[in-house]
């Protein structure tokens, strides 16, 4: 399959969603190209930028199983051009 682009867009609300996140992250490690975090202390959350080349499918997953963590929402934004 060929790989894609993407950037994950996630929103981490609880705190306690932060362990199980990281886990889910390192387990799909090899399709990361970068990570950013940025935490809103104003507002007790935390924004995480996260740029993937990989196939469709293993973003659709990755994405579902980040979305489903409570506490946590994800959004997928696709690069037009695949590689």
């Amino acid at each position: 399959m060929e790989n894609r682009i993407a950037l994950l867009g996630i929103v981490v609300e609880a705190p306690e969603a932060v362990e199980p996140l990281n886990r889910l992250l390192h387990e799909y490690g090899e399709f990361i190209i970068g990570r950013m975090g940025l935490p809103h202390r104003e507002r007790g959350i935390s924004v995480i930028s996260v740029v993937l080349d990989a196939p469709g499918d293993a973003i659709s997953t990755l994405a579902g199983k980040v979305g489903q963590l409570p506490g946590v929402s994800a959004k997928t934004l696709y690069a037009k051009v695949s590689t």
